[in-house]
């Protein structure tokens, strides 16, 4: 397939700080990649680049083979659709406008039926008429997201599959709304959207994508398939924590929280110690649980 966005030699400076050296990226229609790493690694700033409302300080971005500079911004709004990390809007729109503004140009008639279908899939279709500022966090991010999905579908009517860029989408979501948002952003994938969402919950970004992108420093330090990338090893050199990963039955990986602790340093080269629950009771010595079960069933794929 061919590549929807490509990053090549991104670098992003600001004063004297370097917030990405360096990044190399491609994603093709249909892919779902998640970008994990820690607070500060510039995944945000990554994100943003890839959108177009950054500017690189070396590198380019190409978004379908065209560089994605000399794109107009309505012509950007057309071909990706991104939900930023802060949205504040203070005026009392209503959830119903704030969706609509997705739409750009179109009317309320010729947008109504997009309006509404995303307005169902997020779970607020009771709540089109109430004052967006009334609404709690979770809410407002679902509302926001609405609105990403109909502007993705206005772009796509006329220019094909597009990108969605989700930028921690899930951080105000209950534990169902948060299963709903991964749902909605794999039924886009399956109709060719190229999907990068940025996640701090690895076991949601585990299960919300089949590629996972590491960032550290500023750096690209792995990108591949899950499975690769979720070792103890990488967890502890990524996230500085000692951490049993198990895998389920379908082959994915996945972490359980109690197992995490703070890592300590190992100067000696040695491997770190077992954990709690490594090869004990309650996990195989293939390292899965008693049923071999993620703990997202809900997310299996």
């Amino acid at each position: 397939m061919s590549a929807v966005i490509e990053a090549r030699g991104l670098s992003k400076r600001a004063g004297r700080a370097t917030l990405l050296d360096n990044v190399g990226l491609t994603v093709t229609a249909g892919e779902m990649v998640a970008i994990i790493g820690p607070n500060g690694a510039g995944k945000s700033t990554l994100l943003r680049l890839l959108s177009g409302d950054l500017r690189p300080s070396a590198g380019e971005v190409l978004m379908k083979q065209r560089d994605i500079s000399s794109y107009t911004p309505r012509e950007l709004a057309g071909r990706r659709a991104m939900l930023s990390q802060h949205i504040n809007v203070t005026f009392p729109f209503a959830v119903e406008e704030i969706v609509l503004m997705g739409a750009g140009e179109r009317s309320a008639r010729e947008a109504g039926a997009l309006v509404d279908a995303a307005l169902d899939e997020v779970g607020l279709a009771h709540f089109r008429d109430r004052q967006l500022p009334t609404l709690s966090g979770g809410e407002q991010q679902r509302a926001h997201f609405a609105r990403v999905l109909v502007q993705l579908a206005c772009g796509e009517a006329e220019h094909g599959p597009g990108l969605l860029l989700l930028d921690e989408p899930t951080s105000s979501l209950d534990l169902r709304h948060q299963i709903d948002l991964v749902e909605a952003a794999r039924r886009r994938a399956a109709a060719g959207t190229a999907v990068i969402a940025i996640l701090h919950d690895l076991n949601l970004a585990i299960r919300f994508a089949d590629r996972l992108v590491v960032l550290n420093g500023g750096r690209l330090t792995a990108d591949g398939p899950r499975a690769d990338i979720v070792t103890r090893e990488r967890i502890r050199d990524i996230f500085e924590i000692d951490a049993v990963v198990h895998t389920g039955d379908d082959g994915v990986p996945y972490v359980l929280p109690q197992s995490m602790q703070a890592a300590a340093d190992h100067d000696d080269g040695a491997p770190p110690p077992p954990l709690a629950g490594e090869g004990g009771r309650g996990v195989s010595a293939t390292g899965q649980s008693p049923r071999g079960q993620s703990p997202h069933p809900a997310l299996s794929r």
